[in-house]
């Protein structure tokens, strides 16, 4: 799939007069993401993404105005190409859009208090961003996810529909104070620069509370983890929420990987 992807991107690339003849892979999972090497353009080719997600490219349409309405408010965010059309589009099969390459230093991640404790400034920026938002964000994922998987046959994922019952049963005690939010807020999602982090990737921005950006920063399960992450973000979250979504996310993550292992 990747090699077919790539071949996509570079063909509508070139349709609109954008030449590539250096395409590299900077990460090849949910999606496929390639930089159209020499120009400043990177692709976002939907993978396994668009095997659980019906509506895609609808995703892809959310992180480019996220983007492009962070980039407005000065915020340091990847914005959408400037090269061609950013998209989304659909071409020989495959849905993608194109942003702008950032020169990043791949090597340098930030920690986990590190990217907290630049949350709140964003946050503050996505509480203005007023276009349409789901409001479920990672339980639509689940129950997509799950729905494709048994389409395929995978045995034993009746354990994380159980779990994903237990958590929906409580979903509504801790889905308070909700914001647009970044969505998948970890640390691989900001890019080091000469200038400083530069945040990306707003494909799972959601309507939701904050405890969930926390939660994908807290780094462990339990009380203290939770206690940890919002004190290092600076309060504006219970740490039971961000428990909670802590269990929400784990289940989900585990659940991607058996995604990844069956396709």
């Amino acid at each position: 799939m990747t090699s077919a992807a790539v071949r996509a991107a570079v063909s509508l690339a070139a349709s609109h007069g954008v030449a590539c003849t250096d395409p590299v892979v900077l990460k090849d999972g949910s999606n496929v993401i390639v930089h159209l090497r020499p120009a400043p353009v990177v692709a976002r080719i939907a993978a396994r993404t668009a095997l659980v997600r019906p509506a895609v490219a609808s995703h892809f349409a959310r992180d480019l105005s996220v983007s492009a309405f962070l980039a407005t408010r000065g915020v340091p965010v990847v914005t959408p190409s400037a090269e061609l059309p950013a998209g989304p589009h659909t071409h020989d099969g495959f849905v993608m859009s194109f942003s702008t390459y950032v020169p990043h230093d791949p090597s340098v991640e930030l920690s986990r208090p590190d990217v907290l404790k630049l949350l709140p400034d964003l946050h503050a920026e996505l509480r203005l961003y007023e276009g349409d938002l789901p409001t479920r964000g990672p339980v639509d994922d689940v129950e997509n996810t799950l729905e494709y998987l048994g389409g395929l046959g995978v045995p034993d994922l009746e354990p994380f529909r159980e779990r994903h019952e237990e958590l929906l049963a409580s979903w509504d005690a801790h889905h308070r104070d909700v914001q647009p939010l970044h969505g998948d807020s970890h640390y691989g999602n900001v890019l080091m620069t000469a200038s400083g982090p530069v945040w990306l990737d707003f494909e799972d921005t959601w309507r939701g509370p904050i405890a969930w950006d926390l939660a994908c920063l807290a780094g462990a399960r339990g009380k203290e983890a939770a206690q940890r992450a919002v004190e290092t973000y600076g309060g504006g979250a219970a740490p039971e929420d961000v428990e909670f979504h802590v269990e929400t996310r784990i289940n989900f993550g585990t659940l991607w990987g058996v995604l990844m292992e069956n396709s």
